[in-house]
């Protein structure tokens, strides 16, 4: 049965409230859905600042938006590359120095269904780095912020994480052996998800309650996430999907993340996303988790590994 906790329009950002003196960063946001959680949160007064990789893009989101808003729109940008963990460093040290609080931390930048394989330049395989590793450290380095503020994390997987093995290839953690550019996407975006479920797990366990960890997806939504990583097949296959009914626009794909960094009382053990017609698309609430995504053995193996990749012991 679909979530009818927001009603049968499900969640919109009209249950938004004024956010003036709320802090909130988004990774990958001079783009796509993150370009457009930028902007709802900036509509309700709200400070964003965008964490992205490409500095002349972000310039332009930025004029983009103080365009909108008006030149007083609270909005700025750290450069930070996901795929390098030397970047995601330095980026979370100029936000810790420039940034006095975080009240959400919505961890959305992704590169999906990259053709061949590619390493970085830490070794990893690029969607596992950029997707998993570059966003496991960059929250436990800014976790003290989001604490200090009571904040939140939001993990925006997507629903592919229930399309590929189903579990994490800790044998060929880059496969070396076995790429595809699907199942080894699917395996990064299941990991961010058994990232912050095992978080939550670890913040229940030290008491620290206050900070919520929450996972959602945009379902299928028109972004350039594929025409920026995808090949020439994939792309034209999206293209062709995006003119159907079973794609959203890149807004409406931003609505559950925002909806996870702002709204109260929702669920952490849960997958929050448009709940219509297979999950693709519809009202905006809680949908199918399926249990591999929370296997408790899965998750602590995958944890320890991530510490040990990013060289980042978790202090909580």
């Amino acid at each position: 049965m679909p979530d009818t906790t927001f009603g049968p329009k499900g969640w919109t950002p009209e249950r938004l409230g004024d956010l003036q003196g709320k802090t909130y960063l988004v990774t990958g946001a001079n783009a796509g859905a993150g370009f457009q959680a930028a902007r709802t949160l900036l509509n309700k007064r709200a400070k964003v600042v965008m964490l992205n990789r490409s500095s002349e893009k972000s310039q332009s989101a930025v004029e983009e938006l103080k365009t909108e808003f008006g030149v007083d729109a609270d909005v700025s940008f750290v450069r930070m590359d996901l795929a390098s963990l030397t970047s995601v460093r330095e980026g979370a040290a100029e936000v810790l120095k420039t940034v006095k609080r975080i009240d959400a931390l919505i961890c959305n930048a992704a590169i999906a269904q990259v053709p061949t394989q590619m390493l970085t330049e830490d070794g990893f395989e690029s969607m596992l780095c950029t997707n998993h590793y570059g966003h496991f450290l960059l929250c436990g380095l800014l976790f003290n912020p989001i604490e200090a503020a009571k904040g939140r994390i939001v993990v925006v997987s997507s629903l592919g994480y229930n399309m590929g093995i189903k579990t994490i290839q800790f044998d060929d953690m880059n496969w070396d052996k076995n790429y595809h550019q699907n199942r080894t996407y699917s395996q990064s975006k299941l990991a961010q998800m058994m990232f912050a479920y095992e978080l939550q797990d670890r913040l229940a366990a030290a008491g620290k309650t206050e900070v919520e960890v929450y996972v959602c997806h945009p379902g299928s939504s028109r972004t350039s996430l594929i025409t920026t990583s995808g090949n020439m097949a994939t792309r034209i296959m999206f293209w062709l999907m995006s003119l159907s009914p079973m794609v959203q626009s890149a807004e409406k794909g931003a609505w559950p993340e925002v909806m996870c960094a702002t709204e109260d009382g929702l669920e952490q053990r849960a997958l929050y996303g448009p709940t219509g017609r297979m999950e693709f698309v519809g009202p905006v609430g809680k949908g199918t988790l399926h249990p591999h995504a929370y296997d408790k053995a899965v998750m602590e193996r995958l944890w320890e590994l991530s510490e040990e990749a990013t060289g980042f012991a978790w202090a909580l």
